[in-house]
């Protein structure tokens, strides 16, 4: 199996749409525990993950530890986002970490852990990041840059306990969040 190909279907699972939780609920804020990509719990929650990003607008990633779940896996999909250079379609990672990351630059991020507010947050625009896929455990490296890299980051953040607004300047780099009617 490749970073590429992994749904849903692949698995035989059909995801579960789970509530996402909203800072600041203490989740958010502790690091997730590793997690074994070959448990049956573990595919399961990477499905719902990937059911839960589909049916929220604008989502591109989701971090378990977002639908109350302290374990280390997401999802990203930033297919037909306007920002997106590379892009690697769907994807669950497990035990990610960011292996080497370049050229910083400064991006505004939101998430539906917040769904209030938005911020700058600098980032890396080039990363190699390492993880292992649910069901086979294969070791994968994404490589990515642009708002893919910066999607993957924030999800790796999550992770860790970290939300956006832990890696804004300040004050002055947080806004109202637009709504649109």
């Amino acid at each position: 199996m490749s970073l590429q190909d992994w749904t849903e279907a692949e698995l035989g699972i059909h995801g579960r749409v789970l509530p996402v939780m909203q800072a600041p609920d203490a989740v958010l804020s502790a690091a997730s525990s590793p997690v074994d990509p070959a448990d049956p719990e573990t595919v399961r929650l990477a499905a719902d993950l990937v059911a839960t990003m589909r049916v929220s607008p604008g989502c591109v990633g989701l971090a378990a530890s977002q639908v109350g779940v302290a374990r280390h896996v997401f999802a990203v999909d930033v297919s037909g986002h306007p920002k997106a250079r590379t892009v690697h379609g769907t994807f669950v990672l497990c035990n990610a970490v960011v292996e080497e990351a370049t050229r910083n630059e400064k991006g505004r991020e939101g998430c539906m852990s917040v769904p209030d507010l938005t911020g700058d947050v600098k980032r890396a625009s080039r990363i190699a990041v390492r993880g292992r896929l649910p069901g086979s455990g294969e070791e994968v490296v994404v490589e990515t840059d642009a708002f893919e890299a910066r999607a993957l980051q924030h999800e790796v953040d999550h992770c860790d306990g970290y939300l956006f607004l832990d890696r804004v300047a300040g004050a002055h780099a947080v806004y109202a969040r637009q709504t649109y009617l």
